[in-house]
């Protein structure tokens, strides 16, 4: 195999093309690299605080991921100067009224029972932790383990990495991966210009059901909106840790940043491909975050965002290959993608050297879509 092509420059894409251009030629194509949900993610490393019932084999594949993440972020150390935005200093996870409250406590008895125990905590407690939680939280989970990092200086060190490993990121737009009936050739542009290729791998976010008829119907956009605020001079120091929280049932999170600033976020639900901020989703997020930090009220208001999540069908994503021979997925990531990016990097250069996959990422094969398919077919 001597020539990639990998469809999209968000976080998995570019964490896909770094990996693989040790022992392959890559080009990226994306007519607007590092932009997208990766632009305007949170950058949660929480596999842990995501958990939930019925979800163990995502939960798995989280923590095979979250292992990976401080040797892949140390490799982005290495090679960029401001470093890959990897904040250590954990997760508390925050509840308002008992409902909140009842719901932590079924996700904690979850995870014990699976042999992944947190810390509970009551809101003094938290408080403690975190002094500038509000008196509405009443209680909650310390988790640790559970990370962050910076999306926009991830995207930055990525960008450098794969122009140090001689990757061609080509800014075209692409309007269908091409193929002979059984293999993929390449791909065509929206210009009309064919690219060849060995292999194709579609990591274009929610837009990759659009790129071959194997994706359809297994990528969905699921629209987020998320604020980015600034500590002014005299407001409370917002917190050291990821705040994750339930205020009345609605999840929220705050996610800090260098220099005092804090992400807030995200909505989440069905709306297309629409990336326009709504005026009630700033208010629900303002509102919500206020009653869990209550100083924000003092922060300023930078950036207002919306972006599309590539949602699946079960929440896993879809990591492997799919259709016609060297054609390869590494989408529908959902809320998760840059937790998986490193997990789903080493997946795709496994496939793409004929090697084993980690085992974690099998569940995320996309032939369980195949075999669905095929049984509908022949009903």
């Amino acid at each position: 195999m001597d020539r990639v092509l990998v469809l999209g420059a968000g976080v998995i894409g570019l964490s896909c093309a770094w990996r693989a251009a040790r022992y392959v030629q890559v080009t990226v194509l994306d007519p607007a690299p590092g932009s997208g949900s990766s632009w305007v993610a949170g950058g949660m490393l929480a596999p842990v605080t995501e958990a939930w019932p019925g979800e163990e084999p995502l939960l798995d594949l989280g923590l095979a991921s979250l292992e990976r993440w401080p040797g892949f972020a140390a490799e982005l150390d290495a090679i960029v100067d401001d470093g890959a935005g990897l904040r250590t200093e954990g997760t508390v996870v925050a509840a308002t009224g008992a409902g909140d409250r009842a719901e932590l406590e079924a996700v904690a008895g979850h995870l014990e029972r699976l042999g992944r125990p947190v810390q509970r905590l009551t809101g003094r407690d938290l408080r403690r932790l975190e002094p500038a939680l509000g008196p509405d939280v009443r209680g909650g989970l310390s988790v640790p383990g559970d990370l962050a990092v910076d999306n926009r200086m991830l995207l930055a060190a990525l960008r450098t990495a794969v122009d140090a490993a001689g990757v061609t990121v080509d800014r075209r737009a692409v309007a269908e991966v091409r193929g002979d009936g059984t293999r993929v050739v390449g791909v065509r542009l929206a210009d009309g210009t064919e690219l060849a290729a060995d292999a194709v791998v579609v990591a274009a976010g929610a837009h990759s059901a659009a790129l071959h008829p194997a994706l359809h119907g297994l990528v969905r956009p699921v629209k987020g909106e998320i604020l980015r605020l600034a500590h002014r001079p005299g407001a409370l120091q917002p917190p050291s840790r990821t705040v994750r929280a339930l205020v009345d049932g609605r999840p929220l999170y705050l996610v800090p940043r260098d220099g005092s600033g804090l992400v807030v976020g995200a909505t989440q639900y069905e709306a297309g491909f629409d990336t326009e901020p709504t005026v009630g989703g700033v208010r629900d997020l303002l509102r919500d975050a206020e009653r869990i930090v209550p100083g924000i009220a003092e922060f300023a208001l930078h950036e207002v965002a919306a972006g599309l999540r590539p949602g699946s069908p079960d929440n896993l994503p879809l990591i492997g290959r799919i259709g016609p021979e060297g054609l390869l997925a590494a989408t529908g990531h959902g809320r998760n993608g840059i937790l998986l990016a490193p997990v789903t990097a080493d997946t795709v250069t496994a496939l793409l050297r004929g090697g084993p996959v980690p085992v974690q990422a099998r569940a995320a094969d996309p032939a369980r879509w195949e075999v669905t398919r095929e049984r509908v077919d022949q009903r």
